[in-house]
């Protein structure tokens, strides 16, 4: 077989910070490297290369060597011995040596060729690797003293008796652990290998390139998740890894393993009630120091303290005097509660801890402060709080009670902007508003803190207004916008993402994690480059490579779907059924598309992958799309008993309900058959404790009668066909009529139009229920100019007219048209199709593939800017777009702002038309935290529609400007109404552009005759 090892399709093992450092390119068989240089052989002619690292080595270097051991052996079926102490000159091993298939004769890999070995250790920590360094025979430049670099390099000859050495080197025990795991991923073991049962291919030969191979410090120091809202991970860790816990020690390891296979080194454990509190266990605490992983707490949890689990029986055991139990107050009970937190800051001080400052109420619940009402009285009582904190650290823990930091989450927010005093060496954690959207990012003053900064990121999330904790949702393109935004704003010293139960967010969490590894490695232009290499690495080398780009284009679509709307946020009558080709429709068949996409890739698919994919990619589109399809199917059933249908109606409440039994079967493969049931309980959109998604929604069914009618609704209206059915010649639409029966007998019915150049899809027949009647016009045979037209529908004793509005401007005038043209009383178009862009006073708009709901959205760049001022048309950078009006007058405008936030600044935009006047627009800056205010309504549509007007003196070309006024401010959709635009929750399709958007009709998705979505 051909050999493995070969620099990996991960991006992080061939990026780096401080420079590109010298990566080889695919090994063959030969081994012989892309640079030219021989590589090295960890496995061939079956046998294996030793593995030394020092006895003395720090147990989280200890054991990721013993991982990389077993990684080689899943490979290669070869397993290689571990050495604890070097082999002696001429002999064939040493003591300590744990003997597997291994090196034969201390010949290694290598057979006659001499002896090699695998040489692991810490710089500062390892005699050999010092010696190697001081020698000048590893090339240790850029990573000795550094936070977690390491360098990987062969070196000929590094001791007596050892031909050729792959000298594993970190600058720190986690440096070290890193390189090993790089080392595990570049010979083909995924980081998603156990938990999301991706396979290991076989390779008879195991090679790596010569190197060296250099990681230099991550961007972000402290890199980990939140395991949150963790009910599923509950359920699934009592059913399968411990049945007398809910999530301990056992789960925790996993935990740790792929936290460190991610290069994060840092965690919140579990805090709800359903699960066991982290000390509950001391081996919890024992297992992170020993794997090298840092735990801290989240927001309400202080001090290391689960104020869910062991407030209530401190407080038991510190009743006041009368009796009375303690609460968790500071101005009522300072003593018991800093005793509370003393005794934790001593049982867990000799551990690598990080330590949350400040405090909020118990489990997730605001502030309680009986004595202080006033937001000044309250700054007095954080201020008490920190202090005496950081007076039990000092006491308890001493100089190692670091990192330190202050989260300052909803109402802790308003009172640190009012004053509270945060020390200087602690770390501040920005947190955004719970949808992705950075509340506020550090001022100059704030960036130059000792401490530093950080931030608290969700991409799962329960709470106001929505909840979204099923599947991954969360754009790429906007973690990477607001990632960087924040990054930009020297927010690099600890990033915390909220992954809920871990399952299902594996895309978002990699790329999160990359991004913290290295912030640079993926600009505004190929975010979905990441999620090719990232298939690239679940899915192998061959199909990797052949499938990556199909994977990564599946996983942008359902991603964009989800921007116009998560799948948990879908309730009745969101998307319009009559408007703009059925908007819903439009949207049912994109996922069916996609979910057909995904069906035939998985097809191709080998047997041992097929549990990786349904995971991964089939089962997160799957599930999207019927939680669309049975609410769309149900809006339909309540328009169907609106418009009078018969049979129909009840039809579309059977498939509405097939769709939810559907849903529910999948994730019963998911839970029950997925590689052989090891994900028992670990999927579930309607977990019993904390929020659902949406369930089955209701419908209404119509009693069987013995009679027929025929009925008949044109696009554009609910009931009826009095809105005539709009044709324009430059986007040459389709437009659908359903005809439906009243009742519940068949009937005879059939098409006539008034004009030879209309065309009807079916010219009638027999009908039961109902079907949909798709109307297009040829075009050149229509004559030039405005004509009124009718389609006529009979049958069942009754004549139905549906009229046609059609506008021919003629082909000349479609030829020449230089931008995007009027028609049908709109104006829509891509904010990423502008004519130019114009740079001012160093900023600029920039595209960002795949933000938005559209491909792309632009964003004012940088995000560091200050403000253009009261001057925006001749200071802030501009786009434009030429735009084609047929009609005059003052017109709407409308603007689609992705909801970025800045609570010490402004959201705001500006527009011209041509050389008039400058319209400044205010977006939502605040996170309010309501249920049904601006801020609620914008992150649920995960746009925030900002409206002026232009005036319109004269038809024909005119030149629209945005114009920016605040940095990182995002718009992907811009509409004008000129009189005819009907209301919808999504945009209009885009207009006709002779570039852009050349046959816009030819784009929209048509039904076949009686479709289920029609």
């Amino acid at each position: 077989m051909a050999a493995v090892g070969m620099t990996p399709l991960l991006q992080t093992t061939l990026a780096t910070n401080a420079g590109a450092a010298e990566a080889s390119g695919a090994t063959e068989a030969s081994g012989a490297t892309g640079s030219g240089r021989a590589g090295f052989a960890l496995v061939r002619d079956g046998h294996a290369v030793d593995l030394f690292v020092d006895p003395t080595a720090d147990l989280a270097v200890l054991r990721a060597a013993g991982d990389l051991q077993a990684d080689v052996e899943r490979v290669s079926g070869v397993r290689p011995s571990m050495r604890h102490t070097l082999p002696e000159k001429g002999t064939e091993r040493g003591d300590g040596t744990e003997r597997g298939k291994g090196a034969a004769g201390g010949k290694g890999a290598e057979g006659g060729k001499g002896a090699l070995i695998v040489l692991v250790g810490t710089i500062g920590a390892s005699p050999v690797i010092d010696r190697l360094i001081a020698a000048g025979r590893l090339d240790a430049s850029g990573v000795t003293g550094r936070w977690e670099a390491s360098v990987t390099q062969v070196v000929n000859r590094p001791l007596p008796g050892i031909e050729r050495a792959l000298v594993i080197a970190g600058s720190d025990r986690r440096g070290t652990v890193y390189a090993l795991y790089d080392t595990s991923e570049r010979i083909g073991v995924s980081p998603w290998s156990w938990w999301a049962d991706v396979p290991v291919e076989h390779h008879d030969t195991v090679t790596v390139p010569h190197g060296p191979f250099k990681r230099y410090e991550p961007s972000v120091r402290y890199r980990g998740i939140f395991i949150n809202d963790e009910q599923n991970l509950t359920t699934w860790s009592r059913r399968t890894q411990e049945p007398d816990k809910n999530i301990g020690p056992e789960t925790y390891k996993k935990v740790f393993g792929l936290l460190l296979r991610l290069k994060a080194n840092y965690l919140w454990p579990a805090m709800h009630p359903y699960s066991d509190f982290f000390n509950k266990y001391p081996e919890n605490a024992e297992l992170a120091h020993a794997y090298g992983i840092v735990v801290g707490s989240s927001h309400p949890e202080a001090m290391l303290r689960n104020g869910v689990h062991e407030w209530a029986p401190w407080a038991e055991a510190h009743r006041g005097p009368d009796g009375s139990l303690p609460v968790y107050d500071y101005t009522v009970n300072p003593e018991v509660i800093a005793g509370y937190w003393e005794a934790r800051a001593r049982q867990n001080a000799g551990y690598d801890s990080s330590w949350t400052l400040g405090m909020r109420g118990l489990h997730d619940s605001a502030l309680e402060t009986r004595y202080a009402t006033t937001i000044p009285e309250k700054v007095a009582v954080m201020n008490r709080i920190i202090s005496d904190q950081r007076r039990i650290l000092s006491e308890a823990v001493g100089t190692a009670a670091t990192p330190q930091i202050f989260i300052p989450y909803k109402e802790v927010l308003e009172l640190y902007n009012a004053g509270v005093q945060v020390p200087e060496d602690v770390t501040l954690i920005w947190p955004d508003d719970n949808h992705g959207n950075m509340r506020q990012l550090p001022n100059a003053a704030e960036q130059r803190r000792e401490g530093g900064n950080g931030i608290y990121y969700h991409i799962s999330y329960w709470g106001a207004p929505k909840s979204y904790l099923w599947l991954d949702t969360t754009q790429l393109s906007k973690i990477w916008v607001e990632l960087r935004r924040a990054y930009e704003h020297r927010v690099d010293r600890m990033w915390i993402i909220n992954v809920g139960d871990v399952k299902s967010m594996e895309n978002g969490l990699s790329f999160c994690m990359d991004m913290a590894w290295d912030v640079n490695r993926w600009g505004p232009d190929d975010v979905e480059e990441f999620m090719v290499e990232w298939a690239g690495r679940q899915f192998g080398r061959q199909f990797g490579r052949r499938y990556g780009q199909e994977i990564a284009a599946i996983r942008t679509e359902y991603y964009r779907l989800a921007a116009e709307r998560r799948p948990e946020f879908i309730e009745r009558g969101t998307f319009s059924l009559v408007h703009h080709g059925d908007e819903s429709g439009r949207r049912t068949a994109a996922y069916r598309e996609l979910l057909e996409r995904a069906g035939r890739l998985g097809a191709t698919l080998p047997g041992p992958y097929q549990d990786a994919y349904y995971e991964l990619v089939q089962y997160p589109v799957h599930g999207a799309y019927l939680m669309h399809l049975k609410f769309d199917l149900a809006d339909r059933n309540r328009l169907a008993i609106r418009q009078g249908r018969g049979a129909g109606a009840n039809r579309y409440a059977d498939l509405s309900g097939a769709a939810h039994d559907e849903e529910q079967e999948i994730t019963a493969r998911y839970n029950s058959r997925v590689a052989g049931g090891k994900w028992d309980g670990i999927v579930n959109p309607y977990p019993s404790q904390i929020p659902k998604a949406p369930g089955r929604p209701d419908v209404v069914r119509v009693a069987h009668q013995d009679t027929s009618g025929l009925g008949a609704a044109a696009e554009g209206n609910e009931t009826g066909t009095e809105r005539a059915l709009s044709f324009s010649s430059y986007t040459r639409d389709w437009r659908f009529i359903d005809v439906f029966n009243t009742g519940f007998l068949p009937l005879d019915w059939s098409t006539a139009a008034s004009h030879p150049w209309i065309r009807v899809s079916t010219a009638g027949g027999t009908l039961t229920d109902q079907t949909r009647v798709w109307v297009e016009l040829d075009w050149k045979r229509v004559p030039e100019g405005r004509h009124d037209a009718t389609v006529t529908l009979t049958g069942a004793g009754r004549t139905i007219s549906v009229p046609l509005e059609v506008h021919h401007a003629g082909e000349r005038a479609r030829r020449r048209a230089r931008g995007f043209v009027e028609a049908h009383g709109y104006v829509s178009l891509d904010a990423a199709h502008f004519d130019s862009r114009v740079a001012r006073r160093g900023t600029d708009w920039g595209t960002v593939r795949g933000l938005g709901r559209r491909a792309a959205a632009v964003q004012a760049v940088p995000s560091t800017a200050p403000p253009a001022g009261v001057e925006p048309a001749t200071r802030g950078a501009e786009l434009t777009y030429r735009v084609v009006f047929a009609s005059t007058g003052t017109f709407p405008v409308t603007f689609f702002r992705l909801p970025s936030l800045d609570q010490r600044g402004h959201r705001r935009i500006a527009f011209a038309l041509d050389d008039g006047p400058v319209t400044v627009l205010s977006g939502q800056a605040v996170a309010t935290g309501g249920r049904d205010d601006a801020w609620a309504r914008n992150v649920t549509a995960g746009v925030e529609r900002l409206t002026g007007t232009v005036t319109v003196t004269e038809p024909g070309e005119h030149v629209l400007r945005l114009l920016m006024i605040d940095a990182a401010v995002a718009v992907d959709q811009i509409v004008i109404d000129t009189g005819g635009l009907p209301g919808s929750y999504l945009a209009p399709p885009e207009s006709y552009h002779p570039s852009y958007n050349p046959d816009p009709g030819a784009a929209a998705p048509r039904s076949p005759s009686g479709h289920t979505w029609m």
